[in-house]
């Protein structure tokens, strides 16, 4: 484990409330640097006020390709360099797959994927010429398993697990780090006000029903997104973090039972891989 010996600095989405706000606070109160994206700069105001210079308050919509690419070139003309960025901005859309409508569905994918994506090119050249650089996606257990209403969210957090993962392997020879988080139920507002709701039919409602019980037992004893900036410091000061990490006590057990389910059913089936074969 290493212990970082100058104060670097971070480039962080999504700080108005939960992960990124506590995790800015954390970098903030360790000495380092942040510039802290919103879609309201004027939320991060007590941030300037406390910390002063180290902070960046950027207003941002992550949908807006051109304006990652400014907001980004801005942290590391304010900053000298970018040492940690962090794509967490983000929402959950609640809906069937029959009942999203096409803004529904493109609205999700524009921030959940196209959002990381264009903060992530956008540090890649800066990171490569520094011959450094760690970059932490915030996926979900929702980016490796899936459960009914929120299938438009877990498209947008596959298709960030699919491009990350790709990232990792093309990145590696320029000292650049990829870690996909992967929380289970914490107290944030993702389920709250940040959320968006398909207009529902009436055909899902016993289904709708199911699936709020199944999420309540999920997040029974949702974890702290305060103390989650522990988890995070530790990841980014490691000598060689992880490409995927998860959050809370309830993500394994759900990949571990996801998981088998799928290798039992592809060894069952294997014998139509071979027909398929020739």
């Amino acid at each position: 484990m290493s212990t970082p010996n100058a104060a670097r600095t971070w480039f962080i989405t999504g700080t108005s409330r939960g992960f990124g706000r506590e995790w800015a606070v954390a970098a903030l109160e360790r000495g380092d640097s942040v510039a802290a994206t919103a879609r309201d700069a004027s939320s991060l105001d007590d941030l300037v006020a406390t910390y002063g210079d180290r902070v960046l308050a950027l207003t941002l919509d992550v949908t807006d390709r051109a304006a990652c690419f400014a907001a980004v070139e801005q942290a590391h003309q304010q900053f000298g360099r970018l040492d940690i960025v962090v794509n967490n901005a983000g929402y959950g859309h609640f809906g069937m797959v029959e009942e999203l409508s096409e803004s529904d569905f493109r609205a999700q994918m524009e921030t959940n994927v196209f959002g990381a994506m264009w903060i992530t090119q956008a540090a890649l050249p800066i990171m490569r010429e520094q011959g450094s650089g760690h970059l932490l996606q915030v996926s979900s257990i929702g980016g490796i398993s899936a459960f009914q209403t929120v299938g438009a969210y877990h498209a947008s957090k596959w298709a960030l697990e699919g491009f990350s993962q790709a990232l990792a392997q093309e990145v590696a020879g320029f000292g650049i780090h990829v870690t996909l988080i992967e929380p289970g139920g914490f107290s944030t507002d993702w389920a709250g006000p940040s959320a968006k709701h398909s207009t529902p039919l009436p055909a899902y409602d016993g289904v709708r029903e199911q699936a709020a019980e199944f999420r309540k037992q999920r997040t029974a004893s949702p974890g702290d997104p305060t103390a989650s900036a522990k988890a995070v410091m530790e990841i980014v000061d490691a000598d060689e973090p992880p490409l995927r990490v998860f959050f809370g006590d309830a993500p394994l057990a759900i990949a571990e039972a996801d998981y088998a389910s799928r290798l039992d059913t592809w060894r069952a089936w294997q014998h139509v891989a071979h027909l398929a074969q020739g």
